[in-house]
């Protein structure tokens, strides 16, 4: 059972959020599922490729004791299935809370407030450890976006930056249990050479700013991709 550990931890992390989005009454999410699920896969792809390439380079590495045994590429069969389950379910939260608390979001010149904080900060742990490679590149990608988010002042930030409190409620749970909170031994573990050494518990803080560039990068396209559906659709009637 206890290979099985997090192949049920993607598993259970996924399934409520899943069969939330067959509920036709309100959000009935299933309508937007082509393109929630290419955002996920596209955005996926890029993460998936730098994951790949710190576990050749061991800069972090998966504990064979819970895990069923298939790999690709070096990467478990359940870390692949991570990339496609958490974010369904850690972006779907942004959504619900969308759809049943709609005049919940930031204002305008706070949103860009917290923006150029989260770049200045983003800036300096960057630029600071680029001898640390997951450090840089984990940050750097989140200094990146938050550069981006300065440049073209999406609105959609204005909702997720509250989201993003909300879902890191349960991405701390789930990270824990890959770090060893609950378990014996860690499901995945760090070469903390190559990373802050700073742990919110046992997850390394740089999983924060992973979290969030995974989970923002697939609501803009997802946001995209809707608009874009929306707009063909009253240019078709």
């Amino acid at each position: 059972m206890q290979s099985y550990y997090y192949l049920l931890l993607d598993v259970f992390s996924f399934i409520v959020p899943f069969l939330f989005s067959f509920e036709k009454k309100r959000m009935h999410f299933i309508q937007h599922w082509k393109a929630y699920f290419t955002s996920i896969i596209a955005v996926g792809i890029i993460f998936i490729l730098w994951d790949i390439y710190f576990a050749y380079q061991n800069v972090w590495g998966f504990n064979d004791q819970y895990l069923i045994g298939f790999r690709i590429l070096k990467l478990p069969l359940e870390e692949w299935l991570f990339f496609l389950l958490i974010p369904y379910a850690s972006v779907f939260i942004h959504y619900a809370l969308k759809y049943f608390f709609p005049a919940i979001q930031l204002e305008k010149k706070t949103t860009k407030w917290v923006t150029y904080v989260l770049f200045l900060v983003g800036l300096l742990i960057t630029v600071f450890n680029y001898d640390k490679i997951y450090t840089f590149v984990c940050v750097g990608i989140f200094t990146i976006l938050m550069l981006l988010q300065i440049i073209f002042e999406w609105k959609y930030a204005q909702r997720f930056y509250l989201s993003f409190i909300i879902i890191f409620i349960p991405f701390f749970f789930v990270n824990s249990a890959l770090t060893g909170s609950y378990s014996e031994k860690p499901v995945v573990f760090y070469d903390n050479t190559e990373n802050l050494g700073i742990r919110l518990g046992t997850i390394p803080v740089e999983d924060s700013f992973y979290c969030f560039a995974l989970l923002y990068s697939i609501t803009l396209v997802f946001e995209y991709l809707k608009n874009k559906k929306k707009l063909r659709s009253s240019d078709e009637n």
